[in-house]
């Protein structure tokens, strides 16, 4: 394969997507080059406001929704509002954020982007025609996932040891979900993605001394809108196999163009996937039927 760029996403008119965090980095870069391929795009953000200039650059095929995913009544909301979808990406995600629960009382990082991304799909899988894509990071490799702990009620709190695990448990839900869907016998993908190191402004929100250390740091990061092309690529090629976890081709994985990588070996323990699927319903309420 060449090198991937959006001019290589087929034309997706009459297709829906729905992406989470559109209103800003990532989410706003990839919507905005599903829309220009002629895509449905259904921004859900926390702040429509601040959706609405991206709308706007999309144009008529553009739709804002509410979701909070930090509110699980948010996310049950939003998915009772969806009739049909053919890609949903799961993009939004907070960073190495100080100590902060979500409304239902989950670590915000592991709460916002895993739990509360585990729910959105569990409640739209029926709606959803052609694949889910979920963001993971690099820095999966630095987690480990605590079954007896998620969401660090008895550890002392860690922003980044936090933010690790909620991305090693994005990645380990898109691998999951994968073999389930796969063993119900469904069509339907499951994939994952990271950017590499990306300028998304993701980076100047951790309130502490970091913020300053990532402006540097920013100076050699790619853009966004590179940084997105993993995730596009993941939601629109169709030669992309259901499983597979999307990520630039350049040194290190940091920057580049979109290439199958591989994974920490804990992203691949079916065990704890296992353990941490269960629980995650346990938390979230939600409760995945396959197979219908």
């Amino acid at each position: 394969m060449g090198k991937w760029t959006p001019r290589d996403i087929a034309d997706q008119t009459g297709r829906t997507f729905v992406v989470t965090g559109a209103n800003s980095g990532l989410g706003a870069e990839a919507a905005t080059a599903l829309g220009a391929a002629g895509a449905t795009v259904i921004l859900a953000c926390r702040n429509v406001d601040k959706a609405g200039p991206v709308a706007a650059r999309i144009g008529a095929n553009a739709e804002v929704r509410r979701l909070d995913l930090a509110d699980l009544s948010s996310v049950r909301e939003f998915a009772d509002g969806v009739e049909q979808v053919d890609v949903l990406i799961n993009n939004a995600g907070v960073m190495a954020v100080p100590k902060s629960t979500t409304v239902d009382g989950f670590e915000m990082q592991f709460g916002t982007n895993h739990l509360g991304h585990f729910a959105l799909t569990g409640l739209l899988l029926d709606q959803i025609a052609d694949r889910v894509v979920t963001m993971s990071s690099a820095v999966h490799r630095m987690g480990s996932i605590s079954l007896d702990d998620p969401n660090w009620q008895r550890r002392r709190y860690n922003r980044w040891s936090a933010y690790g695990q909620s991305k090693l448990a994005n990645l380990m839900f898109a691998y999951e979900l994968d073999r389930r869907l796969s063993a119900s016998g469904s069509s339907v993908k499951s994939l994952a993605a990271h950017p590499g190191y990306a300028r998304t402004g993701l980076q100047s929100h951790t309130q502490s001394v970091w913020d300053h250390v990532m402006v540097v740091g920013n100076l050699f990061g790619q853009s966004a809108a590179m940084g997105a092309l993993p995730e596009l690529y993941a939601a629109t090629d169709d030669s992309v196999a259901s499983g597979s976890y999307i990520g630039p081709d350049g040194p290190f994985e940091q920057r580049g163009h979109p290439k199958v990588v591989g994974s920490s070996g804990k992203s691949h323990d079916r065990a704890v996937a296992a353990s941490l699927w269960a629980e995650s319903e346990r938390l979230t309420g939600v409760t995945y039927r396959f197979g219908k």
